[in-house]
């Protein structure tokens, strides 16, 4: 289905160049008909910007079904992100003169306060990643008291139940869900804000804090509630710009959806709202993935998971069976007992090994995220307000 997107042409730039010629007729259209005049510098870095995600999310939807939701692959998700913010505020900046103007400075101003709602769910994410931290702690426990070649008695037993016991109230929902509605202060905005009170008194001001009906469903909402397809006229006016931050819109209310599926329990929200507009070739490769994600979702014993981050699930699968183990087996223990203990045990420490150097890199992912999305926020708005004096 996704083959004919590897290529270095942009179908939906041709499109969008079909739709311009029949402007009367269509009064949605995205692109700039290079075929009928030269591209202009502006219609040349859109071109690129929009080729650029595509590709970006076709090389992410090969990814194979067991790979899917892995640390791995959202590690590379998240790359993909940061890749494509950069490009977005170099775009920017290096058009930075049409920011103030209309319908330029309307589209940009309603991605930064979009964008805003996605610093949130970086604080959240990163509290997600600290609860995490405290499974790694209780796991240890478990490798540690189960590591030795042979199971001296019951009193080793009791030590791995108490760790998988504490592993087992944070797999609660009530507990899982505190993750993102009692929040900490994840990142340090002060100095941030700083910066974005010297570059521009238009900005609302960002906090820090964040109050505990606070909840990651209602900010994706509040990212992708009406994200509006840029008309033609407003596609003209700006030589193509508004597409990229169409597009980038999109990068964000993506992005953002997966990190809160991956890593949270009921408030996962998972009902994307899906409102691509199917001109846009990086429409197919994004939408593939959301689907594979809904149906990872309504497999069996996945709906009731704390995330959907595959190392979760596979905690909570390997932890609960060893409980069941430990609370059924009575000593000495038969051989082939101790032979299924430890191949489980083996299991267990291929995730907890996988989780401890996932969490590291993860967490100054996720903090890139954030910095990049408030330096690109605080230029923007600057361009803008220098513009106006």
């Amino acid at each position: 289905m996704l083959t004919h997107y590897r290529g270095s042409s942009s179908p939906s730039i041709t499109r969008f160049r079909r739709s311009i010629l029949g402007l009367k007729r269509d009064s949605s259209v995205h692109s700039i008909d290079s075929h009928t005049h030269e591209l202009t510098s502006q219609e040349h870095e859109v071109e690129a910007f929009l080729k650029m995600v595509t590709q970006k999310f076709y090389k992410l939807s090969l990814v194979e079904s067991h790979e899917l939701l892995s640390g791995s692959w959202i590690s590379k998700l998240l790359d993909v992100f940061l890749c494509c913010q950069e490009q977005f505020r170099v775009l920017l900046s290096n058009n930075r003169s049409c920011l103030s103007k209309e319908p330029m400075a309307k589209f940009v101003s309603d991605y930064f306060e979009r964008s805003v709602k996605g610093l949130d769910i970086c604080n959240g994410v990163r509290d997600g990643i600290e609860q995490l931290r405290q499974w790694e702690k209780q796991l240890e426990i478990v490798l540690n008291v189960l590591g030795d070649q042979t199971i001296h008695g019951d009193s080793q037993f009791q030590r791995a139940k108490r760790a998988l016991n504490n592993l087992e109230i944070i797999f609660d929902e009530k507990a899982s869900r505190l993750m993102f509605s009692h929040k900490s202060r994840s990142f340090d905005l002060k100095d941030l804000k700083n910066q974005e009170s010297n570059g521009t008194k238009m900005s609302r001001s960002l906090s820090a804090s964040v109050s505990r009906s606070w909840s990651a469903s209602k900010q994706l909402l509040a990212i992708g509630n009406n994200i509006v397809v840029p008309k033609s006229n407003d596609v003209l006016a700006t030589n193509g710009l508004v597409l990229t931050i169409y597009t980038m819109t999109h990068v964000l209310y993506f992005v953002m959806w997966v990190l809160v599926v991956s890593s949270t329990s009921h408030d996962r929200g998972l009902q994307l709202q899906n409102n691509y507009h199917k001109n846009f070739t990086w429409w197919v490769p994004m939408s593939s993935l959301q689907e594979r994600i809904l149906e990872e979702y309504k497999k069996k014993g996945r709906r009731h998971s704390c995330g959907m981050l595959k190392e979760i699930h596979r905690i909570e699968t390997y932890a609960c069976w060893m409980k069941r183990f430990i609370d059924s087996s009575h000593f000495p223990l038969r051989k082939e007992q101790e032979e299924e203990a430890k191949k489980w045990f083996e299991e267990l420490k291929n995730i907890y090994d996988t989780l401890k150097n996932a969490l590291d890199p993860s967490e100054r992912q996720v903090k890139d995220i954030f910095k990049q999305i408030i330096r690109c926020r605080i230029e923007g708005l600057d361009y803008v307000a220098r513009q106006h004096n």
